[in-house]
C-alpha cells in the first residue's frame, strides 16, 4: 500500500472520529451548498450598490446571512479552486497557471471533498473543476462521488469535444467519466443537476456537500439567456461600464447570465425548504476573481487577472439557520485557503494534524459579533509561464496594510519599472496612495514576509512546480482525451506545437487517434518516450489513428504532430485508448 494512501486512511480515520464526536448517531452534520462563480466580481450584485443588475434571490442570501466584506481570492480560476480545494496556497499544489499544462493539481493534495466523503457525506461537483481532466486528476479521483463536469477551463474552449459546436445552450459535458449532451442553458443543467443530486442524499439519509461551479459569467458572450438579454440591452448601462461604451453589449450578456445564476438560486434555496433541509443546510456564494471586464466593483479599482482589490476581492455570503445572525458583517481579513478548515468545522471536525494548512476556518467569523481574530498576512500571486517568478503581479495583505506589485498577469516576466507600491487599504481600497516612502519600515516588513512566503511556497517539493502527470493505459480510463489545456507547449497563447507528460503504470497497447477539426494530409509523426512512429496520411481525412501502440512503464512524454506542405499541424485532440 503506497504511503499516500496511508496517509489518507489515517486521515480519514481521524476526520470520522472527530465528526462522531460532536454529532452523535441521533443527530446528522449540516449540509453543504458552495456556490461558486466564475468572473463574477464584487460589484456585480445589487446589494453592493450595483445600480442596474438585478439580483434578488443572492439580495435575499445577504438578507437572511452573513457576509465577510473583504474575503480574497486570486485574480485567475484555477490557482483560487486549488487553494479552496485544498486550504493552502495554490503554489504548494503544482496548480500555477490556468493553461498549457498548468492547472492540473498534485493527487498527493488532500481536498475537502475527499475529507467530508470519507467522514460520510455525499460529495458532488456540478461544473467547472479546471483542476486536471484525466486520471488520477479528475474529480472523481479527488474525492467526488457524482460529478457533472466539462472539461478543461470553460465551455467552448480547446478541451471541448468537437461536437459541443461551440455553445452554452445543450452542451456536452460528463457525468462520472461518461460523455453525455446536456439539455437545456449550462448554469439551469448544473443547479438541477445538484439538485437531484440533493434529493438522492436525502432520500438515503446522508448529509451531502454538493460544490455548484458554474461556468458563467465567463466568456464567450454568444450563447446567453435570450430575455434576460434583450432586459439588460434596453436598460442605461453607460453608469457601470466605466465610460467604455463599446463594452454595453458585452456587459449587457454578462449581467444577463449572472441575472439566470441568481434566478437559479432562487429556485435552490426554495427546493431546500421544499424538501425540508433549508434549516439544516448551509449555503456559500462566493466568486473565484473579479469581473473579466471593467465595470462596476463598488469604492475600488482592478479586473480579474490584477491583483488590484478589484481583481481579489469577492463576495462571501452564507446562509447558516440558526448560527449565523441575519445582517451579519465582518471586515477582518479571510481568504480562499480559509475554505477547507472552515467547511470541516461547520461539519463538526476539524483537519487531521499532519495536514498542512495556510488557512483557517472562519467560523468565528461567521457566528461572533466580536470574534477574536489574530493579525495575519495573506500572499495572492499569479501570472502566465511554467514557472513561478518572485516578486511578479503579487500582493501581500493584512488588515490595515496592502503591499502590491500589479506587474500584470499576462506577463512571463515582470518589466524592470514595474514598482512595488504600498496603501492603507482600510483607508484607500481604491489604492490611490503609495505609502511606501512614509512608511519605508512596513513597507521593508512585507517585502520580507513576502519573500519568506515565497521561498516556503517554492520549496513545498523537490520538484515543486512541475506539473503533474497524466496516467494511460489504466483500468481507471480506458480512454485518455489529451488537448491544449494539458500540454506543454510553445507559441502564444494556446500554443502551436507541444508535448503531454505522461506516465504508465504497468505494460500496455494502445490506440492513438489525433482528430482535427479540418481534414488533413501528409506525413504523421508519433513520438512515445524514445520511440517514433511515422504514417503517410495520402486521402483527406479528420482522423489519423496509430493503432497497437506500445506504451513503456513509468514518466513519458508524447507529441504528435503532421507535416502538410510547410506547416506542422498539432491535432486538436489525441485520444489514447487502452486495447
Amino acid at each position: 500500500m503506497s504511503s499516500r494512501r496511508v496517509f489518507r486512511l489515517a486521515m480519514a480515520c481521524c476526520v470520522a472520529t472527530l465528526l462522531s464526536a460532536i454529532w452523535p448517531a441521533t443527530a446528522t452534520p449540516p449540509n453543504i451548498v458552495l456556490i461558486l462563480t466564475d468572473d463574477l466580481g464584487w460589484g456585480d450584485l445589487a446589494c453592493h450598490g450595483n445600480p442596474v443588475i438585478e439580483t434578488p434571490s443572492i439580495d435575499q442570501l445577504l438578507d437572511h446571512g452573513a457576509e465577510l466584506t473583504r474575503f480574497y481570492v486570486s485574480p485567475v480560476c484555477s490557482p483560487t479552486r486549488a487553494s479552496l480545494m485544498t486550504g493552502r496556497y495554490n503554489y504548494r499544489t503544482r496548480v500555477i497557471d490556468t493553461y498549457r499544462g498548468h492547472s492540473m493539481m498534485d493527487t498527493d493534495e488532500v481536498t475537502v471533498a475527499e475529507l467530508l466523503r470519507d467522514a460520510g457525506y455525499a460529495t458532488g461537483i456540478f461544473g467547472k473543476w479546471h483542476l486536471g481532466d484525466n486520471y488520477p486528476l479528475r474529480p472523481q479521483d479527488q474525492g467526488f462521488d457524482r460529478t457533472v463536469v466539462f472539461h478543461g477551463g470553460g465551455l467552448c474552449q480547446p478541451s471541448d469535444p468537437p461536437e459541443n459546436r461551440g455553445v452554452y445552450t445543450n452542451p456536452t459535458l460528463w457525468r462520472n467519466g461518461q460523455q453525455f449532451v446536456a439539455d437545456g442553458y449550462c448554469t439551469d443543467v448544473f443547479f438541477n443537476e445538484a439538485l437531484a443530486f440533493i434529493r438522492e442524499s436525502i432520500r438515503v439519509q446522508q448529509p451531502f456537500f454538493a460544490y455548484v461551479s458554474t461556468n458563467a459569467p465567463h466568456g464567450p458572450y454568444h450563447d446567453v439567456p435570450e430575455q434576460l438579454y434583450k432586459k439588460y440591452k434596453s436598460k442605461d448601462l453607460s453608469q457601470v461600464v466605466q465610460g467604455n461604451e463599446k463594452m454595453i453589449d458585452r456587459t449587457s450578456r454578462t449581467f444577463a447570465m449572472i441575472e439566470n445564476i441568481d434566478e437559479n438560486v432562487g429556485k435552490l434555496r426554495a427546493q431546500l425548504k421544499e424538501l425540508g433541509v433549508a434549516e439544516d443546510t448551509i449555503v456559500i456564494f462566493m466568486s473565484d476573481n473579479g469581473p473579466q471586464d471593467a465595470r462596476y466593483v463598488g469604492n475600488r479599482r482592478g479586473v480579474k487577472g490584477q491583483v488590484l482589490e478589484g481583481g481579489v476581492i469577492s463576495p462571501f455570503i452564507v446562509e447558516w439557520p440558526g448560527h449565523v445572525r441575519p445582517g451579519h458583517r465582518d471586515d477582518r481579513l479571510a481568504a480562499h485557503i480559509d475554505m477547507l478548515p472552515t467547511l470541516l468545522e461547520i461539519a463538526g471536525g476539524s483537519p487531521p494534524e499532519d495536514l498542512k494548512l495556510d488557512g483557517r476556518s472562519l467560523v468565528p467569523l461567521l457566528t461572533q459579533q466580536n470574534a477574536e481574530w489574530p493579525d495575519r498576512s495573506v500572499v495572492i500571486q499569479s501570472h502566465r509561464g511554467a514557472q513561478p517568478v518572485a516578486g511578479h503581479n503579487m500582493t501581500v495583505i493584512e488588515q490595515q496594510w496592502k503591499l502590491v506589485r500589479a506587474s500584470g498577469f499576462g506577463r512571463f516576466q515582470p518589466s524592470d519599472d514595474a514598482p512595488f507600491q504600498l496603501y492603507d487599504v482600510a483607508s484607500d481600497p481604491r489604492e490611490s496612495n503609495d505609502l511606501s516612502k512614509q512608511q519605508p519600515e512596513v513597507f521593508q516588513r512585507l517585502r520580507q514576509h513576502y519573500g519568506s512566503w515565497f521561498d516556503d511556497v517554492s520549496t513545498t517539493r523537490a520538484d515543486n512546480y512541475a506539473p503533474p502527470r497524466m496516467v494511460i493505459g489504466s483500468d481507471q480510463q480506458t480512454v485518455t482525451t489529451l488537448t491544449r489545456q494539458d500540454w506543454q507547449s510553445v507559441g502564444s497563447g494556446w500554443g502551436n506545437q507541444g508535448e503531454w507528460l505522461l506516465r504508465a503504470e504497468a505494460p500496455g497497447v494502445v490506440d492513438v487517434e489525433a482528430i482535427y477539426l479540418k481534414p488533413v494530409e501528409g506525413e504523421a509523426t508519433l513520438t512515445l518516450g524514445s520511440t517514433e512512429l511515422k504514417q503517410r496520411v495520402d486521402t483527406t481525412t479528420t482522423a489519423v489513428v496509430f493503432r497497437d501502440v506500445a506504451i513503456p512503464v513509468g514518466d513519458f512524454s508524447l507529441r504528435f504532430e503532421l507535416a502538410q506542405g510547410d506547416e506542422f499541424l498539432a491535432p486538436y485532440h489525441l485520444r489514447v485508448t487502452k486495447k
